[in-house]
């Protein structure tokens, strides 16, 4: 029997990170770019060692925690509020990140306890031991609602095979007809595997809601897309930002669809937060993102986050001259091979841009042989027709 984080990273890794590909001027994001934006600048060009701490501003630490999959990491800050310490964001619950933890706890975070546990969104590798934090250091869980109750159901539900409404959803995206048979039998990832369970009780934030944190005055600004109610907190006394997922430089993160809501259009709502938070973006804002490295450049980075989705859309929307299935799309959308490792996060990002244009208009579906789902781009008189319903 493999380890829990080895079977979780054979089965669902976090997310389809892809690496973006710079493109023509003038396309059509809708962030406004400043008319002379400044670079993005990555000012601390080295991460913490495994249980070590950079000091980024007063009070305010970075640390970096494994992962076991191709992007490897996972960054968490600590922040110093005088009597102790609020966390933000914990990484997996696995063994190698608890004794990590213990580490640090014995060394940079050493003399004071953590009191506070801030998650940024629900994903495993961002709230997994936010749930030990609460039993064994009796730390207070602050997140968003959203967050806490998908996180909350999701360890709860703890099943042996994919539900059908799962498999018929995978056969409905054109899922490979062998893949398919073998995933049927194989046990799926289960959030209890790496996240540890969540005590009744937490405080809620909000959009707008302030906190104090180190010594500084923070705003709740929330984003969707990648995670519903993603939580960015803003600092309104110096320039720092904690992003989580939802700013991250060089990589885009997963916007993906389930069998949970497979209507659904996280492109329209990562365009729309992205849209949203340029507005308070500034150039000397230092970004604390959950991956990657903090850098500065967020007005700039905000429109390649919007950029970097409408090129994709427009490589699916030209590679739909004839019906595809989602399956189909992966090489105009990663232009890559896909491993049977990422291959459901990569069907799901799939599903996502085709509901996105399908939306707007820009392309039909119709049955397909099998019970899939066949996507056309539509000429302009059936577009029209289309009245980019769903």
């Amino acid at each position: 029997m493999p380890c829990r984080a080895t079977r979780w990273r054979r089965l669902v890794p976090v997310g389809i990170w892809r690496r973006e590909v710079p493109t023509r001027r003038g396309g059509r994001a809708r962030v406004r770019r400043p008319a002379d934006p400044a670079p993005i600048r990555h000012p601390f060009g080295e991460p913490p060692a495994p249980g070590a701490a950079v000091e980024l501003a007063e009070g305010v630490l970075w640390l970096r925690l494994p992962l076991p999959m191709r992007l490897d990491h996972v960054n968490v800050y600590a922040l110093d509020d005088g009597d102790g310490w609020t966390l933000v964001d914990t990484g997996l619950d696995t063994g190698k990140t608890r004794a990590i933890w213990q580490k640090a706890l014995a060394g940079p975070l050493a003399g004071k306890p953590v009191r506070r546990v801030c998650v940024t969104h629900h994903h495993p590798d961002h709230i997994g031991l936010a749930g030990w934090f609460q039993a064994t250091h009796g730390a207070t869980l602050v997140t968003t609602r959203t967050a806490w109750l998908f996180a909350r159901m999701l360890v709860l539900d703890e099943q042996p095979r994919p539900a059908p409404e799962t498999l018929a959803f995978w056969r409905a995206a054109g899922m490979d007809a062998a893949l398919l048979a073998r995933r049927a039998g194989q046990r799926p990832f289960n959030f209890a595997d790496v996240v540890a369970p969540l005590p009744l009780g937490f405080r809620r934030i909000a959009e707008g809601d302030r906190l104090r944190l180190a010594g500084r005055a923070w705003e709740v600004r929330l984003g969707g897309g990648h995670a519903p109610d993603h939580a960015t907190l803003w600092s309104l006394d110096d320039n720092l930002v904690l992003g989580g997922d939802q700013l991250l430089p060089g990589i885009s993160p997963n916007l993906g669809v389930y069998a949970t809501e497979p209507e659904a259009d996280p492109v329209a709502d990562w365009i729309e937060s992205c849209t949203r938070l340029a507005a308070r973006a500034r150039d000397d804002q230092l970004v604390l993102p959950g991956h990657k490295l903090p850098f500065t450049g967020l007005p700039l980075r905000l429109a390649q986050l919007v950029e970097n989705h409408h090129a994709a859309l427009r490589r699916l929307e030209a590679d739909l001259s004839r019906p595809k299935t989602a399956a189909e799309t992966f090489a105009s959308l990663y232009g890559r091979a896909i491993g049977e490792d990422e291959y459901v996060l990569a069907l799901a990002e799939a599903v996502a841009h085709l509901n996105h244009l399908h939306r707007a208009g820009r392309i039909l579906r119709e049955a397909g042989p099998g019970g899939a789902w066949l996507w056309q781009a539509a000429a302009r008189g059936q577009a029209a027709a289309a009245g980019g319903g769903p």
